[in-house]
């Protein structure tokens, strides 16, 4: 199954978070402990404390759509803190399913950062 998040908001949730919960927990998590409105069609992806297991949760306007993902042998790159990731790009969610780590990647370098 391959996701579109074409024209999608995507947040990471950073730490790890109890994958026990369903839609409606992760849904008070996204409104309480990431100060964001769950129901304005932008996907959430959680993961637990190993890093095998990951979530998605997103409403479509009708319901909560809630996807898993388990990795058997390896573990998701996933960040820590506020500060490495809350939201990312459309390419960056397609590096994060292939396992790639993104986040410890080199940053572009501009003039401005030079001065």
């Amino acid at each position: 199954m391959r996701l579109d998040f074409s024209n999608t908001r995507i947040f990471i949730k950073p730490g790890p978070t109890d994958l026990r919960k369903a839609a409606t927990g992760l849904s008070y998590i996204v409104r309480d402990e990431m100060n964001l409105r769950v129901l304005d069609g932008s996907v959430f992806l959680f993961c637990n404390k190993s890093r095998k297991l990951l979530k998605a949760l997103w409403w479509d306007k009708t319901g909560f759509w809630l996807a898993q993902k388990k990795l058997e042998r390896e573990t998701w790159p996933w960040p820590n803190t506020l500060e490495e990731a809350r939201e990312i790009s459309q390419e960056n969610i397609h590096l994060l399913l292939k396992g790639i780590d993104f986040w410890r990647a080199h940053r572009e370098v501009h003039a401005t950062d030079l001065d």
